[in-house]
């Protein structure tokens, strides 16, 4: 299905064979994904508060005639994230710039505050976009966002409005009602991505603890092994690390869905109907005439794996650089 004014569908997902299960496509997209070797430049990016950030540069990133692309990852996500490194792979052949930004301590070491990042979090987000934008002055700047970072960048979209430094953004499988997506994930099976992501976080919590002993964390490292849920971590980590009151504050102070009437730049949103991660209240009914909502019927959660399971091939690899590539020529042309 497809949603919008004036807007060029992009072209339907059909699931590989034998593949239309969303827990299927969501599985099996990261385990069925082509070890590809990534070349990438690393920069350590200073934040004003003595923390820092990791940046993953294409090697040919430099080259200003190509349109540069910002990758947001999702929760826990990094270069090594199956999605990050096809479509990393996938834009640079099609003649894009790119750039992963990890957000904090997710490159694999603790970051340098009790504080780390959330489905909010855009100061960082546009702290780099302006060293881009001072870097390189009259580039086309684009973004694409997975899950997590799908909300981060819709939220920043929104705030921005007519400031935003963005010519395109697509959000891939974002969170965009945070409340009901954090519910969502903690029924039948989907608990076990639940497990999985809180595995991760918990792990990440680990490594600050013993890198930053005398951090003062709202609850104890005993504390944080008993989290058994997203919202229980939301609440007693997330939110208190980062200004909230709880994690209904969190929640309702930054679901993408809230920000979504400002947004002025084009904006690619894409959502599968069968996602397992997220709740229905994530779709949007409303759109301002810069968004496009593409909605399909399989998916799963950055999934949309196509062709067949001994030769897949990965939809959102092949139609967002296209529609990135759309984008440009259009604004070339004005």
């Amino acid at each position: 299905m497809q949603a919008g004014t004036a807007h060029q569908p992009l072209p339907p997902f059909k699931p590989a064979l034998g593949l239309r299960n969303a827990h299927l496509q969501t599985i099996l997209a990261k385990y069925l994904a082509p070890r590809r070797a990534l070349n990438t430049r690393v920069e350590i990016l200073q934040l004003p508060d003595r923390d820092e950030l990791q940046l993953n540069w294409s090697l040919d990133a430099e080259d200003c005639s190509k349109p540069l692309v910002i990758l947001l990852h999702g929760l826990e996500g990094n270069i090594s994230s199956h999605y990050i490194r096809g479509m990393f792979h996938s834009l640079q052949q099609q003649g894009f710039g790119v750039v992963l930004m990890h957000f904090r301590g997710c490159n694999g070491v603790a970051n340098k505050l009790p504080r780390a990042y959330h489905s909010g979090d855009t100061a960082d987000f546009a702290l780099f976009l302006q060293q881009c934008r001072q870097r390189y002055p009259a580039r086309r700047l684009m973004a694409i966002g997975f899950s997590l970072g799908g909300n981060v960048l819709v939220k920043y979209c929104g705030e921005s409005g007519s400031q935003n430094l963005l010519s395109a953004a697509v959000a891939v499988c974002a969170p965009l009602a945070l409340a009901p997506s954090s519910d969502r994930i903690n029924q039948g099976f989907s608990k076990v991505y639940q497990r999985y992501l809180l595995g991760r976080l918990k792990g990440t919590m680990q490594r600050k603890l013993a890198a930053h002993a005398d951090f003062p964390l709202p609850i104890s490292a005993s504390d944080i092994r008993n989290i058994r849920s997203i919202r229980q971590f939301d609440n007693c980590l997330t939110a208190p690390l980062h200004g909230f009151r709880d994690a209904e504050h969190y929640y309702q102070s930054c679901s993408g869905l809230n920000f979504l009437p400002a947004v002025l730049c084009p904006l690619l949103l894409i959502h599968a109907l069968d996602d397992p991660f997220l709740a229905a209240a994530v779709i949007p009914q409303h759109l301002p005439p810069q968004v496009q909502l593409h909605l399909s019927r399989h998916g799963g959660h950055v999934g949309f794996l196509s062709g067949t399971p001994w030769q897949p091939e990965y939809w959102l690899e092949q139609v967002i650089p296209q529609w990135l590539g759309t984008k440009s020529t259009q604004q070339e042309q004005i």
